[in-house]
């Protein structure tokens, strides 16, 4: 695997897999499949500061650098590109509107996270220009949005890697205290169990360590709520424990 600073050194065409680091088996999936669609897997790492909502929280994200070059290496990676902030936003760089989409549920209690999302997911293609990027199903009000600005880059999603337990894979959850890493599982208990949106709602409320901020059936091609004509409906819900914000979400299928 090579390490690069600077976009230059980077394959003309590749799949591409964008991070903020703090790789895990999430991340190594990715990685994995990446290598189905290209000979030159080329990963980023790098924490953008338009998405965070205030200094404290990007101060707080994890950060583990020699742990993301083994895993990196490991999954398949051919070059890992660590730019700096100066590559990615030189002076006047546009920025991205995310839309009336990125204003609702994440947005709604992110003001301006996914407007700096678009912003450097669109910078990342501009200088990587990949011919696929690989994205998770966990952050779906993300990857709805980067399919809308994507243009020539074909998406490529994955299916969210879990815990054994259930609790999807997350940089965050390492700072959950052992009793909140328990009580988080009620989530996962919620999505395979709801029927309904009141369902999903009662079980998470069976768990009082967990602070619902919403829950939710959408129509995943919309991303609006689902109404009694919607056929692709998803479950999502986020919330907090021990001031840790998690997410997560599932297709709802016969069960709706």
């Amino acid at each position: 695997m090579k390490v690069v600073t600077n976009a230059r050194e980077l394959p003309s065409a590749c799949a591409f897999v964008p991070t903020m680091g703090a790789l895990h088996a999430g991340h190594a999936s990715l990685f994995q499949l990446a290598k189905k669609y290209s000979e030159n897997v080329v990963a980023s790492i790098f924490i953008n500061p338009l998405q965070f909502e205030s200094q404290e929280d990007l101060a707080k994200y994890p950060r583990t650098p020699d742990i993301d070059i083994e895993i990196a290496a490991t999954a398949g990676v051919t070059h890992l590109w660590l730019p700096n902030q100066s590559e990615i936003y030189p002076e006047g760089f546009a920025k991205q509107s995310a839309g009336p989409i990125g204003d609702i549920y994440e947005g709604k209690s992110r003001p301006g996270h996914f407007d700096g999302v678009l912003t450097v997911v669109r910078r990342l293609f501009d200088l990587v220009n990949p011919t696929v990027a690989i994205f998770g199903e966990k952050d779906f009000q993300q990857l709805h949005l980067i399919k809308a600005i994507a243009g020539e880059v074909e998406i490529i999603t994955a299916p969210t890697v879990r815990e054994n337990d259930g609790l999807a894979m997350s940089s965050r959850n390492v700072r959950l205290t052992p009793e909140g890493r328990t009580a988080a599982t009620v989530i996962y208990r919620a999505l395979t169990q709801a029927k309904t949106e009141e369902e999903l709602r009662a079980i998470l409320a069976t768990e009082p360590a967990f602070t619902v901020d919403y829950a939710d059936f959408i129509d995943e091609q919309s991303f609006t709520h689902a109404q009694s004509s919607s056929s692709d409906l998803r479950a999502i819900v986020a919330g907090w424990i021990n001031g840790v914000r998690l997410i997560d979400n599932m297709p709802m299928g016969i069960r709706a």
